[in-house]
Formats: C-alpha cells, sequence, structure tokens
C-alpha cells in the first residue's frame, strides 16, 4: 500500500476512509472465550486485550509473530525557551544511545521479543518557537507525517510507539489543552525534572502557544503546536490503521500526539490501546478526556516506547490464554450449570 502526503487535505482524506475491525475475527474470537476453563471474565482486560488483537489483526487466533517498536526523535524550538532540564544536544546523544543499544528502551524490546528502528526527523532543524507562530510549515508536517507512515514495514502484527525529543512536553501539554480546554498549569508537569521558577517559565510557555494558536481545527493544531517526532507519531498511527495493525501507545507526549486524530475524526484511535498512564499529571487528564483506560500505572515519565514495550508482555500473556487454554470440553471439565 503507497500512501502520499503532501498536505493536511490528504491527512484528512485518509482519516475519512479508515477501515473498521475485522468482524468475522471478533466473532470467532467471542465464540471461544466463553468456552476456557475459567470463569467468565475471571482473567479481566486480558480478555479484552486478545480479542482486540484478533479484531484488529483480521484473524485468529491473534499471534504475535512479527512486533515492531517505532521510536521518533525530533527537536523543538521552544527548548531554547528553558523548559527542560536537558539541553536540546541530548536528542542527538540519546538517540546514539539508541543505536548502540544502550537504553532502557533496547533492553525492553530484547526481553520481549521486540524490533526496534528509531527514526531521526531533522535533529539539526529544531521547529520554529510555537508562541511566535506555528511550529511546523504546511510541507514541514507533510514530510513528518510521510516519515511516520514510511515506518510502518509490512507484515507487522503489532506497532509499539515512543519519542525523543528534548523539551516535548511542553507542545504535548500545549496540544492536549488547545484541544480540551482548562489551564495551561492543569496540563503542564515537570517532564525532565525542572520546578520552582522553570516549571512556571514552561507553564508560561504552554499557555502562550495555546492563545496564538486556540481555536483551529485538530490538524492544524498539532501543525501548529506539535513537532517532527509527534506529526511522525500521528502518521504511523493512521498508517497502521490502514493496514489493520494494532497499536500500543507510549506515555502522554505519544498519546497527545494522536489525541488530534481522534479531534478530527472520531474512532481513529479505535486500534489503539495506551500502554501507561505517565506520571506527567496532565496524562490522567488527556486519557479521561479521550476515554481511554492505560492498561499499566508504574509512575514510569522516561517516554522513548518504554512503557509500550513492556505492555506487550502483557498481550503475550492474553494470546497464551486464549489460544493454549483448554475449553470445558477439551478438559472434560463441567461448565457452570
Amino acid at each position: 500500500m503507497t500512501l502520499t502526503i503532501t498536505g493536511l487535505d490528504d491527512v484528512s482524506a485518509l482519516l475519512a476512509r479508515l477501515p473498521e475491525g475485522d468482524e468475522a475475527a471478533a466473532a470467532a474470537w467471542a465464540a471461544r472465550e466463553p468456552r476456557l476453563t475459567k470463569p467468565a471474565g475471571s482473567l479481566g482486560r486480558l480478555e479484552d486485550l486478545s480479542g482486540w488483537l484478533s479484531t484488529w489483526q483480521g484473524r485468529h487466533p491473534p499471534r504475535l509473530d512479527a512486533p515492531y517498536a517505532r521510536i521518533f526523535a525530533g527537536n523543538h524550538g521552544v527548548a531554547a525557551l528553558g523548559v527542560s532540564a536537558f539541553p536540546p544536544e541530548v536528542t542527538v546523544q540519546m538517540v546514539a544511545n539508541f543505536q548502540h543499544g544502550g537504553a532502557a528502551i533496547n533492553q525492553l524490546c530484547r526481553t520481549f521479543g521486540i524490533a526496534l528502528d528509531v527514526v531521526s526527523l531533522d535533529l539539526d532543524r529544531p521547529t520554529a518557537d510555537f508562541t511566535q507562530g506555528p511550529a511546523l510549515t504546511e510541507a514541514e508536517f507533510a514530510s513528518a507525517f510521510q516519515a511516520g507512515i514510511d515506518a510502518v514495514p509490512e507484515g507487522a502484527d503489532l506497532l509499539v510507539l515512543g519519542e525523543m525529543g528534548i523539551g516535548n512536553t511542553t507542545p504535548a501539554a500545549a496540544l492536549a489543552c488547545a484541544l480540551y480546554g482548562g489551564e495551561a498549569s492543569e496540563w503542564t508537569g515537570r517532564g525532565t525534572g525542572v520546578e520552582g521558577g522553570a516549571l512556571a517559565r514552561k507553564i508560561e510557555v504552554v499557555a502562550a502557544g495555546v492563545a496564538r494558536h486556540r481555536g483551529l481545527p485538530p490538524l492544524e493544531i498539532l501543525r501548529a503546536l506539535g513537532g517532527r517526532e509527534l506529526v511522525a507519531l500521528a502518521g504511523a498511527t493512521v498508517a497502521a490503521r490502514l493496514r489493520r495493525v494494532p497499536v500500543l501507545l507510549d506515555g502522554y507526549v505519544v498519546t497527545a500526539a494522536v489525541a488530534p486524530l481522534q479531534a478530527a475524526r472520531p474512532g481513529a484511535l479505535d486500534h489503539c490501546r495506551v500502554a501507561h498512564v505517565s506520571a506527567e499529571p496532565g496524562h490522567r487528564r488527556l486519557l479521561a478526556a479521550l476515554g481511554a483506560d492505560p492498561l499499566l500505572d508504574l509512575g514510569l515519565r522516561l517516554g522513548e516506547g518504554s512503557g509500550a514495550a513492556l505492555a506487550v508482555g502483557l498481550l503475550r500473556g492474553a494470546i497464551a490464554c486464549h489460544t493454549g487454554m483448554a475449553t470445558f470440553d477439551e478438559a472434560g471439565v463441567s461448565d457452570k450449570g
């Protein structure tokens, strides 16, 4: 499937033709699940996860033969305004760390059998300062969205999404605030560890960006307040839907990056699950706005796809139980009368 993006209109056209889940696969899952040797619902959300995988992989039983993680990296003009505890050059340094296998995401992908790739997006060219104008031109938006589309490999049966970008909890907070309202302080957290006057400055930056761009359509909000890695995350999410690949979203930044898709086209994130709720306070608020229930709540705030990779273990457990357990008939166990 070849998808080419030249501007926002192309993205809107893709959103208008998103496929729904596979009803036959969902029905096959629903026929087997109640017959397994356990009380109905006793495995809680593990049951739902195996059904979700079947529905969006379009097959029963579901499998995880080819899970892929894609980590998108970008730099932000607002980082120069003192919104992060680390300088922008750390983005480049961390990408090198990913490539040499030294980051948390490398260990988690290795543990859970996930193929990892990192996509760097013009790290030497930060986005514009969104307090002064749009972060990205339409051409830059299209290029980043295309990079996200192109990063989804053929044959994937699960996509794990993460990010790296110094300062990117600032555009995440700005996106969430612009989409769902409220005060900038309600959406803005410590990120890499800012506090005191630096945190106050970060809140001011978020508020200024939202004030400048509030009221735009959702995709324009993503262009105006997002960054290249956030736009690429949205592109990968759309491509996965069109290719019937279920998606695990990481923390606050990833969720904020794809929230404009849901705002532009309700149901656009039905093929996604949020892997965990971040320690960033705005993430829990954003999940409530999206009606999303995270799989894990471990106080994580690292980013780089770490929570989403960890949640692959839950999916493997869900598949093992649904496919490996005997039915009541097979085991000779009496069902409830």
